[in-house]
């Protein structure tokens, strides 16, 4: 059997020693009791929003907004790129030049009109007026911003007036 006076120690001081630790154990339980309370109670207004929400939700509908605003900015995305595609093909830059085209009375009734695309491609389109024979038109294609037939000076100058417009 086990005795404390075989070592030279006293078992009352043992028992005072043990008393004495268990006791300031249990204070700095309680003090730590006390101060979890405190920041859970913290912690349970922090995750609270001014409305009584919990953040946590708040959070949650936050993040599945941003998933609903990601997927629609890849549904617009995709879309203003087929729009793009669809407007290089369209006919962005105009020049319209009004002529006489007989030199007679009735004024300057003819024109000529331009329509390109961003890359300067389309045509030409010649409508002639005159007041005793109708109305005559012709069309002439442009490519790369180039006619490849003789141009009148009124077409020439509906074309230079075309590629000179800024293409959206």
């Amino acid at each position: 059997m086990f005795h404390f006076k075989d070592f030279g120690i006293d078992s009352d001081m043992v028992i005072l020693t043990l008393a004495a630790i268990t006791i300031f154990l249990v204070i700095m339980l309680i003090v730590l009791l006390v101060k979890i309370s405190r920041l859970n109670t913290r912690y349970m207004y922090f995750m609270r929003d001014k409305e009584g929400k919990s953040l946590e939700e708040v959070f949650h509908n936050k993040f599945q907004n941003m998933d609903y605003i990601n997927d629609e900015l890849k549904r617009i995305s995709g879309h203003l790129n087929e729009i793009d595609l669809n407007l290089m093909r369209t006919y962005q830059k105009i020049g319209i030049v009004k002529y006489d085209a007989f030199k007679e009375i009735g004024g300057t009734l003819s024109f000529v009109l331009a329509l390109l695309t961003k890359d300067d491609d389309g045509f030409i389109l010649n409508s002639m007026h005159s007041n005793s024979e109708g109305c005559y038109t012709y069309i002439k294609e442009v490519k790369k911003g180039e006619v490849f037939v003789e141009l009148s000076e009124e077409e020439r100058k509906a074309l230079e007036s075309a590629k000179g417009n800024r293409a959206l």
